[in-house]
């Protein structure tokens, strides 16, 4: 019997994920240790996403025409060049290389959603893209507590050089288990070719509708993730290890949905409800941070928020495919990961001014905000509360 790709690509991106992990709640703090403000740790994370908003597109339309195993292995030899530079740091201005070393090749995760539209057919298609929901998930439970913990006792180096050897891990099970897809072919048997130019999918009113709302999703949650562990240290004074356990509880939240319930509640409510549904709990989440000064609330809003976002980003991303043809899915995919390049920039910045100023309630309005204005999105284009397409 032939053997499902969706293992292997799975395997694939929860190795990634849980390298990116292991870095995501370290960085706040080495930055910190370098006398950062938290307006630079804010730049830094979105030093990454400026290079990612480059690559983004570019790496879609190159797996496009040369396919989506050679794409991916280069860009896993990006990142594991990146964690390798970050474990060496000893000043700042290494942290910002080697987040321009990682955001310049950072494609994994567009790349593999490309490869599971390839491999699957549209009506299996959300509980495929779970898959990578649960890969996050297990990542975001996994590697954070971990990343908390080396940082702790080993020093920051540690979950850098431990991020290093899972990417190097992640590039031999690329190499090894991951079938190579053909790009998808014209009528003529010709690999098409494709603009990257966003007006080519911002110019029709599908693309241009899912596009709005997958932004919207990244605005939120990059302003959250982009200030969080600020957040936890100043409301709090949390360090690095609880601040990777709050990570890690997020994770956990994310892995049962995802691995549990989404495509039944993909097949019940369809993606636009189901899209809807997770923008208002993102919401509800993130818009009552201000108000958080006990570990009990602080529990309830993070476990509301991540059943949101658990179940909001699958929703998007099917709906966002099934709005262009088989041959354009890599590409419409690149170019939301510009998209989401944008917010990454956007989101560090503004959480860490707000709370560089002191601004904590702001931090969570911003957040909140931009996801209640991804609900509204799905219901004033006119996504009917069952549409799928």
């Amino acid at each position: 019997m032939k053997r499902s790709p969706l293992l292997p690509i799975f395997l694939t991106v929860f190795v990634d994920v849980l390298g990116l992990t292991l870095v995501l709640p370290l960085l706040p703090f080495y930055a910190l240790h370098f006398r950062a403000s938290p307006l630079v740790v804010g730049c830094l994370g979105a030093t990454f996403a400026v290079c990612q908003l480059v690559s983004g597109p570019v790496l879609g339309r190159i797996s496009d025409q040369v396919g989506r195993k050679p794409t991916l292995l280069a860009s896993q030899a990006g990142t594991f060049a990146g964690f390798l530079v970050l474990g060496f740091a000893n000043s700042l201005w290494m942290l910002f290389a080697s987040r321009i070393i990682d955001g310049a090749t950072a494609g994994n995760l567009t790349i593999a959603q490309a490869y599971i539209s390839d491999a699957t057919k549209p009506e299996e298609r959300t509980r495929a893209f779970g898959f990578i929901g649960i890969a996050f998930g297990t990542g975001f439970l996994i590697g954070p507590a971990i990343s908390g913990w080396l940082a702790h006792h080993h020093g920051y180096a540690a979950p850098a050089f431990a991020a290093a050897a899972l990417s190097l891990l992640s590039i031999v099970l690329t190499a090894t288990m991951l079938p190579n897809q053909r790009p998808t072919c014209a009528s003529d048997g010709s690999t098409p070719r494709r603009s990257l130019a966003f007006g080519r999918f911002l110019g029709r009113p599908l693309p241009r509708r899912r596009l709005l709302q997958f932004f919207a999703f990244t605005s939120s949650f990059s302003t959250l993730i982009g200030g969080l562990a600020l957040y936890l240290n100043t409301r709090f004074g949390f360090d690095v290890e609880r601040t990777g356990y709050v990570y890690a509880l997020s994770g956990f939240v994310g892995a049962a949905v995802q691995g549990g319930i989404i495509g039944r509640l993909a097949q019940g409510l369809g993606e636009a409800r189901l899209s809807f549904y997770g923008f208002t709990f993102m919401a509800a989440g993130y818009l009552f941070l201000g108000a958080a000064y006990g570990l009990p609330m602080l529990i309830a809003l993070i476990v509301i928020a991540a059943l949101g976002s658990a179940v909001t980003r699958p929703a998007l991303t099917t709906l966002l495919t099934r709005s262009v043809g088989s041959d354009e899915q890599g590409a419409v995919l690149g170019v939301s990961q510009s998209l989401s390049g944008i917010s990454q920039i956007l989101g560090p910045v503004v959480a860490g001014w707000l709370i560089g100023r002191g601004w904590l309630t702001a931090y969570g309005l911003v957040a909140g905000g931009a996801a209640l204005l991804g609900a509204l999105l799905v219901r004033l284009h006119g996504d009917s509360p069952g549409a799928t397409a």
